[in-house]
């Protein structure tokens, strides 16, 4: 029976306090989802585990489902006299999830409790901005730090004009360029790993993602696949999302490639932070910019100062997420209205928090 130092997977004084709520349960965390089979990882090792029949009736949708990343409680700590059942999921620090393909509501988690999340774009055909603010809304929204990862920058011919490309809409967050044919192509990556901290890879097919990983874990573990000259797209090397234990420290979460990114919710305010900064100059506090009298953003894109399909992407995506007529402060109320039901709820937590660590 293995001995697993669980703070090497992420495990913080928080969630260890929450689990000491449930008696006679073990924790783990959740590392592969193949469907409704789950592998997590305890203290005595990596162990089957299936969802109980009451959390499945409970769930109201696919939020309320484990998902790789979560920290959940177990009735065993292993799985030798048959799979673990998950009886309570704890609850998550941050969740890049989307709305799933094909349906009109039903929510499809990526990865749940990230510290970073990697968003990873191509510098070939791949390349596209617009898809970058809607990675970058959802990122924001996750409660996790999104870093832009511009790869195969090898096939790029003029990469200083990528990067102000780049610059424009990624306002606020960092960006790292890399090629995967050289071996240190993923050095600036490094600073954004440590122990006990969780990354997460986010992107097209065959941008670079498992390529990136490998280089990580020392090792060629993951298949890799680059992208088709013909039609630009990549092909899905990665079919399940799983979390790796790093070498250097910290865990890593790979999660298949995403043609397309349909949003659940999302944080528009730290994805398009120019356009409110701009929008509070607006002559009205519910200014739409669609054409409003002293909108300083329509001001802007007149004066060259912000580009159009900026604000049209902007628009589209506001009204998508259901935010149309909502001003920046709404929009951060309903972000924490999403992530936690309620600003009051959300207290609540808190406070119960820091009256376990007064105990």
């Amino acid at each position: 029976m293995e001995n697993i130092n669980l703070a090497h997977y992420g495990l913080t004084p928080r969630f260890a306090q929450e689990a000491a709520l449930y008696g006679g349960l073990h924790i783990a965390r959740v590392s592969q989802q193949h469907r409704d089979l789950y592998k997590v990882i305890g203290e005595a090792g990596e162990y089957s585990a299936a969802v109980s029949g009451k959390l499945a009736y409970d769930a109201a949708g696919g939020e309320d489902f484990p998902a790789v990343g979560d920290w959940v409680m177990t009735d065993r700590p292993d799985d030798r006299s048959g799979s673990a059942v998950i009886h309570h999921i704890l609850t998550r620090k941050s969740l890049f999830a989307r709305k799933a393909a094909g349906t009109a509501a039903a929510t499809q988690i990526i990865a749940a409790n990230i510290d970073t999340i990697f968003i990873c774009m191509a510098l070939g055909t791949d390349f596209n901005l617009r898809r970058l603010e809607r990675y970058l809304t959802v990122a924001w929204g996750s409660m996790a730090t999104p870093v832009v990862v511009l790869t195969k920058a090898d096939l790029c011919a003029d990469l200083a004009a990528r990067l102000a490309e780049v610059a424009a809409v990624a306002v606020g967050t960092a960006v790292v360029v890399c090629s995967g044919k050289e071996d240190g192509g993923h050095r600036d990556i490094l600073p954004y790993i440590a122990a006990g901290k969780t990354i997460a890879f986010i992107g097209s097919s065959g941008v670079g993602k498992s390529t990136l990983i490998n280089r990580l874990l020392g090792r060629e573990l993951l298949a890799t696949n680059a992208i088709r000259e013909d039609d630009g797209r990549g092909r899905h090397t990665t079919t399940h999302r799983q979390l790796l234990l790093l070498p250097g420290g910290g865990v890593v979460i790979d999660t298949p490639g995403m043609r397309e990114l349909q949003l659940d919710s999302g944080d528009l305010a730290g994805a398009f932070d120019d356009i409110e900064a701009l929008a509070a100059n607006c002559k009205y506090n519910d200014c739409s910019h669609s054409g409003e009298p002293g909108c300083a953003v329509r001001r802007a894109v007149e004066d060259g100062q912000l580009s159009a399909e900026r604000l049209l992407s902007f628009a589209k995506l506001r009204k998508e997420l259901g935010y149309e007529g909502l001003n920046f402060r709404q929009l951060e109320q309903e972000k924490i209205k999403r992530m936690f039901g309620s600003r009051g709820e959300m207290k609540q937590l808190i406070r119960h928090a820091k009256n376990k660590n007064r105990r």
